[in-house]
Order: C-alpha cells, then structure tokens, then sequence
C-alpha cells in the first residue's frame, strides 16, 4: 500500500492499495471517502472482550475493516479535530504506548490491545482514564495528533512532567506515572489540573500542543443553558 497526508488545518489520510486483499481498519465511522474496488466488514475485532476494553480507551466496540478486492483501489480516513495525522511503522521504530482516542487506523497486522496503569487509583484519577493503548505487531498505524506534534527524546533517567491531555503516545521503555500538584494554593489558584503526568526516560515521547478536554471545557462556557 501507499499512503499520503493531505490538507493543512484538518488533514486526511488516503490509502492507495497496490494488490488485492490488503486490508486497513479503523474505529466504526472512521472512514471519510473511498473508491470501487473496497469492501467493508465490521466485527468485534479481537472478540467481544477486546471491545470492551476498546471501549474503556476510548474507541468504539466495533472496528471497521476495509479490504481491497483489486489493485487501485482508494479509501480516505480523516482526522475528527484540528491537528497532525502521524505514521508510525511498528515493525521499524517498535511499540509505543498511546492515549486513548489517538489511534486513527492501521494495517491488519497492527495489534491495538489495552494496558493498565500500574497504579489504578493514578490512572482513574489522571484524568485520561486508567486505560490505555499499546500498539504492536508489524505495519503502519496513523495516530491524531490534535493541534501541533511534539517529540520529546529522553534520557535514562531524565523526567518530562505534561499535563495528561498534552500526551499522545511513548515508547514501552518509558515509565508512566500520575503525580498529584502539590501545594493547595497550586491546586485552587493555579489555573492547571490537579495532575501531571511524569514520564522518566529512556525513550521517546509524542505530545500534542492542543488539550481537546481543556478546549472543550472553554467551548463550554459559551453554550448557553436552558435557564438562560
């Protein structure tokens, strides 16, 4: 397959398939255009378990799986915000840990699994979920980057504190952890969330510029209620 980003504000993603039989998929509705040539089938991918926990993530229970039935085909997958769409070959550059509503699509031989926080109380309190995503296997996965893409390459040992919304994805060799901001003047007068992230090296970090819960939050506060 082949593949190109277009678009500057809202891009998207064309897959061009080379021979029949290759295969993408994505969450149920991902798909923006495609051409003849692409059959759809839509399925618990994994068993109905894995949607679960799909669904804990962020994704839908169902995936949609679109294959190619002859050479040429075409299908489209945009991004939902603002942003980036960032390829990632996981047979070359190797698994990485993601947020939950990063993943775009990828090969059927990309594995999306769910991973637990070592620390439950951290992850469900974090404000990400204590859910997430790891991507393994061989093939290319797109993740969404809202607003710009920033990587971060840490040393053994060397911190990064994000606020959790600003977190796209890392390498498994990263240790994850929530940690509370201390000082109660920090917590009411600071204008932050009450939790970072801390992300300790070695490894690499993806993050985004954009906090989509902290813009929806602004969003919010314009949208008159039924007592106005």
């Amino acid at each position: 397959m082949q593949y190109r980003i277009i678009g500057d504000t809202m891009p998207a993603l064309e897959i061009l398939f080379d021979q029949a039989g290759e295969e993408m998929y994505t969450q149920s509705g991902g798909m923006a255009w495609m051409t003849g040539g692409v059959e759809m089938s839509t399925n618990a991918r994994g068993g109905l378990m894995k949607g679960l926990g799909r669904m804990f993530a962020g994704e839908s229970l169902f995936m949609a799986t679109y294959r190619a039935s002859r050479p040429g085909a075409l299908i489209a997958f945009a991004s939902t915000v603002a942003g980036q769409i960032m390829p990632l070959d996981v047979g070359k550059e190797g698994e990485m840990i993601c947020q939950k509503g990063a993943f775009l699509c990828g090969q059927s031989s990309v594995n999306l699994d769910i991973v637990l926080t070592k620390r439950f109380s951290a992850g469900l309190f974090g404000g990400e979920g204590f859910i997430l995503q790891k991507i393994s296997g061989r093939g290319m996965v797109f993740l969404e980057i809202d607003g710009d893409k920033i990587v971060k390459n840490l040393g053994p040992g060397e911190v990064l504190k994000v606020d959790t919304g600003n977190v796209v994805a890392f390498d498994t060799t990263i240790k994850y952890e929530i940690e509370t901001v201390k000082g109660l003047g920090n917590i009411f007068f600071g204008g932050e969330g009450l939790f970072l992230t801390k992300l300790t090296g070695p490894g690499k970090v993806v993050l985004q510029t954009q906090n989509l819960a902290e813009f929806a939050g602004r969003i919010a506060r314009f949208i008159p209620t039924s007592g106005n």
